[in-house]
């Protein structure tokens, strides 16, 4: 007896309501362990693959790659129960097909599913090996006239399964089905919800468009073709030859602000309209940094980074001016304090700049801090940032000089207080003792938040910084 169980996009936390898919990881027809990652979705936080606490076979996937679905949306059908009933021989296919009728999610205590609908959550047990059932001939047989004789079935319950669920995600709006009904009146071949509302805000019916996904399914490009078409065309129309260049916009290319790049968009354009920031910057002598860093690396052990020793002498100069490392409530009108410092870093992907953050940072070595640098870095190129990995933070460290650059102005990072900014470091021409020499400089530059503190404060910081920086020693008063 199989049932089949619809799995939904889980909410995956952090205050996230949709995902997009990037790439699923099974078929229709596959079969699937208790939380088997089923699909890889990347939000407006991290890439994250999502486990099915359902295992069976895969009868209908919803949403093509790229499509963008809301969480509570469905994300899959499994025939729970299917794989056993493969192995019995006999039984009636019409009693099967009976099974085979989406039921309510199995309780969490049922041992044919986990419970488990977050992301990370499961039971850990190993993915079962791939292998693909074939339901054609059942298939065939639901097809045919009711009068002709239907073939056997070597696998009743798991073919009836495969057979009465959606094969391919096609959700109709009711009527008849698209081989007898007119374009008109017929169904509509389209399965994202996005689509829909953007084809609703636009006044667009998809009745009259053509689909370019399987089975003439309507995809989000074909409503953004549909909706571009006409407004290239009077854009052409209404200017004269001379004046071609002013329907570039509507050529252009158009790249959707979404997943990671749309949640950066969001956050630095809140953080312009609601931050009063101000920026001040100083050059400093990085010859004796550099070179303690090199006399620690040369006494053996794990090697000692750059940035984990800026992020030493940040934890440091946030405990003498603790106002920058806060938030501010504007609705109780209060500023924040916070014991903790959870150290961000700014790191470029190619997906797009993320924030990864390191925790309890004040409580570090340079050692340890170096080894969750390098952890974070990591999984960032890999796509592999968990929400924790990303949320948090409230000081951020920003080392733009790895892109070849002396100085910047950067945005917060809201609701953050301030960034710290650090250019490349070079050889230049310096005053050292009274003479002029040739020295490792650094260009750093401090952008705060003016209502937690005024010019005073965020001086003597940055001259703070830029002390250690100059001066090493400067550190061992406060450690």
């Amino acid at each position: 007896m199989a049932q089949v169980l619809e799995f939904k996009l889980p909410d995956l936390g952090e205050g996230l309501t949709e995902a997009e898919i990037v790439r699923w990881l099974v078929d229709v027809g596959d079969v699937v362990a208790i939380d088997q990652p089923v699909v890889e979705v990347e939000t407006a936080k991290a890439m994250v693959e999502v486990p099915c606490p359902y295992g069976g076979v895969v009868t209908a996937r919803f949403g093509e790659e790229g499509t963008e679905l809301p969480v509570g949306a469905p994300l899959l059908t499994v025939a729970v129960g299917a794989v056993d009933a493969a192995g019995a021989t006999g039984g009636d296919t019409a009693d099967a097909g009976a099974a085979a009728r989406p039921e309510p999610a199995a309780s969490a205590g049922s041992p044919e599913t986990s419970g488990n609908v977050l992301v990370g959550y499961g039971t850990g047990a190993p993915a079962a090996r791939r292998r693909r059932l074939r339901p054609a001939p059942v298939a065939a047989t639901a097809a045919a006239p009711a009068s002709a004789p239907a073939p056997a079935a070597p696998a009743p319950a798991v073919a009836a399964a495969v057979a009465t669920a959606p094969q391919t995600a096609r959700p109709v709006l009711g009527g008849p089905s698209a081989g007898t009904g007119s374009p008109q009146d017929g169904p509509v071949a389209v399965i994202s919800p996005l689509v829909r509302k953007l084809a609703r805000e636009h006044d667009l019916d998809l009745r009259g468009l053509t689909g370019t996904g399987p089975d003439g399914l309507i995809l989000r490009a074909d409503v953004e073709r549909a909706l571009k078409v006409p407004a290239t065309d009077a854009v052409a129309a209404a200017s004269p030859p001379a004046h071609a260049g002013q329907s570039a916009t509507a050529r252009g290319e158009r790249v959707p602000l979404r997943g990671v790049r749309g949640a950066v968009a969001d956050k630095l354009s809140r953080s312009r309209r609601e931050i009063p920031d101000a920026t001040c910057w100083v050059d400093a002598d990085a010859t004796e940094l550099m070179a303690a860093r090199a006399a620690m690396n040369a006494a053996g052990g794990p090697k000692i980074s750059l940035i984990s020793l800026l992020a030493r002498i940040c934890t440091s100069a946030l405990r003498l001016h603790p106002e920058l490392n806060s938030v501010v409530d504007m609705e109780a009108r209060e500023i924040v304090r916070l014991p903790e410092v959870h150290l961000g870093f700014a790191a470029q992907t190619e997906r797009g700049l993320v924030v990864p953050v390191v925790k309890d940072a004040h409580t570090r070595s340079a050692e340890s801090l170096t080894g969750e640098f390098a952890r974070l870095t990591e999984a960032a190129r890999q796509g592999a940032l968990t929400p924790a990995d990303l949320t948090g933070g409230t000081f951020t460290l920003n080392n733009y000089g790895v892109f070849g650059v002396d100085g910047s102005t950067p945005i917060i990072n809201h609701p953050e207080a301030a960034m710290l900014g650090v250019g490349r470091i070079v050889p230049k021409p310096w005053v050292h003792q009274g003479e002029l020499a040739v020295r490792q400089v650094v260009q750093l530059s401090l952008t705060f938040d003016h209502r937690v503190c005024d010019g005073g404060t965020a001086g003597g910081f940055l001259r703070y910084v830029a002390d250690c920086v100059e001066h090493p020693a400067v550190l061992l008063r406060t450690l």
